[in-house]
């Protein structure tokens, strides 16, 4: 067993609290890891072993995987707000950091890291060997000026709302070609999940002037042969990537992928992986219940089910008459059937939400009492909001998401007897994203992220001028919650973590500007032929182990 007095001293009371009951072996695995602690040396020191993933020796080298998926207008990667097109091009460009489809994270082109007694001075070390797919070696100057981008406020990423609360850019200390110190403003133990955030691709600081499509040099296992937007995405793999694979020659043992787009419209994409044409349909950016449905118990394909912290949410832009008025928020909130909504726009495969951005399957999460459907109440504070007629509204959605549309269509039936009218406006899903931040009452579907603090700091709070960041689509700022935010943020003591977040989900479901109806249940469905994809919660697809048996 691994000497405690070797890691972070945070080690020791997390193994006791594992001993007593206190945190899961789950949460204990997370948490030591993020520390410094190799997966190995935490299973180790908490007497368990790890499970096991084992994809056959005997892989089948070449074949072309086939995809359905939209081919989005990319061209930063830290401006990604969508999952597919960073599907596609992760096989291309990759993270320093891989959180696997338990939540535990590990070092990717990263060889390890460490944090400090106080989680502010954070010790990156690079994986030496390996290089982009033009020749050039990766150092820490592509880590240094990939960190610069998503601090540059120019750039407008999502990154600067996860990390730009702790970490400034001259705090970027660069050690030599292979290490970087990161020292934090604040205490901070979420930095390795949020060097897997979607947007963090690590890229190459000589080649790279802000479109990647027109320079596509990353350290993945393929590279980018064709990108046309709404056509296609053609991947081919490289002969000399770094990562071996079960036969001991370099991945992937694909030849090449495919991303084919063929709209949102599920139907033609289910015809299509039944009658052989695709292998595989990327849900990233598509709902999945149609398919699931239609597929479950079809014996030509995999289904493979996993519980996410994925869910829709019913955002208001809290800068914005009627939604300024806590009021208005509050009832129209409480004009969810929660019940209803989940059985009917998801089929129950998933969970009740209760208007906070913290998930039941959280480590940190507070169990707080679900609200229920209650349109008389409603009606009420309307009246005392000055709508004692009720209140016209419109509500914009995506329509390649069934279930969003399910949603808007059940809360504007039983809102109506609060007095809502809900004038429901729905559009094309790229259409949604190019205004998602905009829009004064929508839906929005929110990836999954295994930290509860991890949306909060991306949607909920302010940059230091306290303006909204990029992400936070209601405006909503609350200088009580932020500050609890950063508590939290630097706590890694679970049960001292949750207590933190029992004031925070308290305040944001009482005056918060979000409605929570359901958390979701995902899918990754491929075709039999497909071997070595795992499904991940947040849908990310990793095709370098990926192969096809004809």
């Amino acid at each position: 067993m691994p000497n405690m007095k070797e890691f972070h001293p945070a080690i020791p009371q997390l193994k006791a609290d594992l001993d007593k009951g206190k945190i899961s072996r789950r949460e204990f695995l997370r948490y030591a890891a993020l520390t410094g602690l190799s997966v190995a040396a935490a299973a180790s020191m908490g007497g368990f072993a790890l499970p096991k993933r084992s994809f056959a020796a005997n892989v089948k080298r070449g074949g072309t995987l086939r995809i359905a998926g939209p081919v989005h207008k990319v061209t930063h990667p830290a401006q990604f707000s969508w999952i597919t097109p960073t599907n596609q091009l992760r096989q291309v460009a990759e993270y320093l950091t891989y959180t696997d489809a338990d939540n535990v994270t590990h070092p990717y082109l990263l060889e390890n890291w460490q944090a400090s007694d106080d989680l502010k001075t954070w010790t990156l070390n690079l994986r030496q060997g390996v290089n982009f797919n033009n020749g050039d070696a990766f150092t820490a100057d592509d880590v240094v000026f990939t960190l610069n981008q998503w601090l540059n406020k120019d750039v407008g990423s999502s990154m600067m709302g996860m990390i730009g609360g702790y970490l400034d850019a001259s705090n970027i200390e660069k050690v030599n070609d292979h290490q970087i110190k990161l020292h934090l403003n604040r205490p901070e133990i979420g930095v390795p999940e949020h060097l897997f955030h979607y947007p963090a691709m690590v890229l190459n600081h000589k080649t790279f002037e802000g479109d990647f499509i027109k320079a596509p040099h990353g350290t993945g296992p393929f590279v980018l042969e064709t990108y046309k937007e709404s056509e296609r995405c053609v991947l081919k793999a490289r002969s000399d990537y770094w990562n071996k694979g079960a036969d001991g020659k370099p991945m992937p043992y694909l030849d090449a992928a495919e991303y084919i787009d063929m709209g949102t419209e599920m139907a033609p994409m289910i015809a299509a992986i039944q009658a052989g044409e695709i292998d595989l349909i990327d849900f990233g950016d598509i709902g999945g219940t149609e398919a699931f449905q239609a597929l479950k118990n079809d014996d030509r394909v995999n289904v493979m089910p996993i519980t996410t912290n994925q869910t829709r949410i019913l955002r208001m832009r809290a800068d914005l008459k009627p939604w300024s008025d806590n009021r208005v928020r509050m009832a129209l909130k409480l004009c969810q059937h929660r019940e209803k909504i989940l059985a009917l726009a998801y089929f129950g495969q998933g969970l009740e939400g209760q208007d906070v951005h913290v998930s039941p399957k959280h480590p940190e999460y507070c169990q707080i009492a679900t609200p229920k459907y209650d349109p008389q109440r409603a009606k009420e504070l309307l009246q005392q909001a000055g709508y004692p007629n009720g209140l016209e509204v419109n509500l914009a959605v995506g329509s390649g998401w069934n279930e969003i549309v399910r949603y808007a269509e059940i809360l504007k039936q039983d809102a109506a007897p609060a007095g809502f009218k809900i004038n429901i406006q729905t559009m094309p899903n790229a259409q949604y994203w190019e205004k998602w931040t905009e829009v004064d009452l929508g839906i929005t579907t929110w990836a999954h992220r295994p930290l509860g603090t991890m949306v909060p700091s991306l949607a909920y709070v302010g940059d230091a001028e306290g303006k909204p960041v990029a992400w936070n689509e209601t405006r909503w700022v609350d200088k009580e919650f932020t500050d609890l935010l950063n508590q939290a943020n630097g706590t890694l003591d679970v049960e001292a973590r949750r207590q933190i977040f029992c004031k925070l989900e308290e305040i944001q479901q009482r005056r918060g500007s979000i409605g929570n109806a359901f958390w979701i249940n995902v899918w990754t469905i491929t075709r039999k032929r497909v071997q070595g994809i795992v499904s991940h919660p947040s849908l990310y697809l990793s095709l370098d182990k990926a192969w096809v048996t004809a």
